[in-house]
């Protein structure tokens, strides 16, 4: 896995939606002499050094949520440029800790006894990621580019969550993100692993034979 066109793996764990992808597109045009020799993971973590500055107690919601945006712009920028560094591998990561930190706190800031409805939206999320590595590993294929994009992204549930605390409808939202993705990700999930039971197990070789060349 040394860059995003040549491994489809790494664009699967970053899982983008598509303001990041539109995002990732248009810096590649601007930026494209600078993009390689600089890499996505420098940029990545200056877009989340205002999110770890401002998430503090008593500050201005307004503050944390253009951190957010920032942090989504950059971070999203990045998604167009190299991921051929030795250090790449760490971008997946980086993505998922601050989208998980950043909903526990926003959480805990705007309304503590919302928090179960929070860790029910990570156990969502945290399905959807955890269901994307395994499937790759098993089925040789990520979850179809149309999930991606249904289920927002990091970016577009980050810039989600950020305006409904600043509206005051975190817990709302909250709610209906927990339901909304848990259906969209199991369900898929389960149709994608029944529909591969269905095929025969010597075809399943072949496909992976294929695959592997």
């Amino acid at each position: 896995m040394t860059t995003v066109a040549a491994g489809s793996d790494l664009v699967a764990y970053r899982d983008d939606g598509l303001l990041a992808a539109l995002l990732g597109r248009t810096a590649g045009s601007w930026i494209s002499g600078a993009r390689d020799r600089a890499g996505a993971l420098p940029v990545t973590l200056a877009g989340a050094v205002p999110v770890a500055a401002v998430g503090i107690p008593h500050g201005p919601r307004w503050a944390l949520a253009v951190a957010i945006g920032w942090y989504v712009l950059a971070a999203g920028a990045g998604s167009g440029m190299s991921h051929a560094r030795r250090l790449s591998w760490l971008l997946p990561c980086l993505l998922r800790g601050v989208e998980y930190a950043v909903l526990l706190r926003i959480t805990a800031l705007a309304e503590p006894r919302a928090l179960p409805l929070c860790f029910a939206l990570l156990a969502a999320l945290a399905f959807h990621h955890y269901d994307t590595i395994f499937r790759l590993e098993s089925q040789r294929r990520p979850p179809p580019t149309w999930l991606r994009f249904a289920g927002g992204g990091w970016d577009l549930r980050l810039l989600a969550a950020g305006a409904l605390f600043v509206a005051g409808g975190l817990p709302t939202g909250l709610a209906v993100g927990a339901v909304g993705l848990g259906l969209l990700y199991v369900g898929e999930s389960a149709a994608s692993w029944i529909g591969l039971l269905g095929v025969p197990q010597q075809a399943r070789h072949r496909r992976h034979e294929t695959l592997d060349r």
